[in-house]
């Protein structure tokens, strides 16, 4: 049976060439987020799924009005089938609760959906998904979206920005503000958690740690 795909519906104008593929390209359809998950758990649109232990799609309540979408899942991410329960996830738990944020009340996600490692002996070295990865997968993120239609996307660093946006926004020119996208809903830039965990032992750690509290502020303000 060919697949059906929705498009993301708008009385804004645009050019899909200033979107990311999640939002300007052609995305699954399921009538509920739970058969859309079961629907990609058989996913090889890229070779990813090929070492991955398993394919880690989102959660959190469908009626959610953020949404946070990260990069991909990670080594404890991939054990668990869970998004967000290694060390950033932990981290960004923290700093969600500091800026006044119930992790239970979001929807968390990934831009791609399998662990892209690099073997290090019995370890799994974190590799970051390219283009055409995100292209691939971005097929399950938009409708992720098209179907949980919240108020607020937080895309937590580059390549969740590149998925939702495309390249011609940016973290670092545009962190902390909120671009507004088709659907209704806007896109907040800011980093990934894992960032903080880069940095520890240089630089400022604690102030940058602060920053990312204040970029998740303005979620918990805009929500009320």
């Amino acid at each position: 049976m060919a697949r059906k795909t929705r498009r993301f519906s708008t009385d804004m104008p645009r050019e899909s060439a200033k979107l990311g593929p999640a939002l300007a390209g052609e995305h699954a359809e399921a009538p509920t987020i739970a058969s859309l998950r079961r629907e990609a758990e058989g996913c090889e649109r890229c070779d990813l799924y090929k070492n991955a232990t398993q394919l880690v799609f989102g959660e959190g309540p469908t009626d959610a009005r953020v949404v946070l979408v990260g990069e991909q899942p990670g080594d404890r991410e991939d054990l668990a089938g869970r998004p967000f329960v290694g060390p950033a996830g932990r981290l960004l738990d923290e700093c969600m609760h500091e800026a006044g944020i119930d992790r239970s009340e979001c929807y968390l996600t990934n831009a791609v959906k399998h662990f892209k490692f690099e073997p290090r002996g019995k370890r799994r070295l974190h590799s970051r998904p390219n283009a055409g990865e995100v292209q691939a997968c971005a097929w399950w993120l938009g409708a992720e979206i098209d179907e949980l239609r919240p108020e607020i996307v937080v895309a937590l660093g580059a390549t969740a920005l590149m998925s939702l946006l495309g390249r011609g926004v940016g973290v670092t020119k545009n962190r902390g503000e909120f671009v507004p996208a088709p659907g209704g809903f806007s896109v907040l830039v800011t980093i990934h958690p894992s960032y903080l965990l880069r940095i520890r032992g240089r630089g400022d750690p604690e102030a940058e740690r602060a920053r990312f509290v204040d970029d998740l502020a303005k979620v918990a303000v805009r929500i009320g």
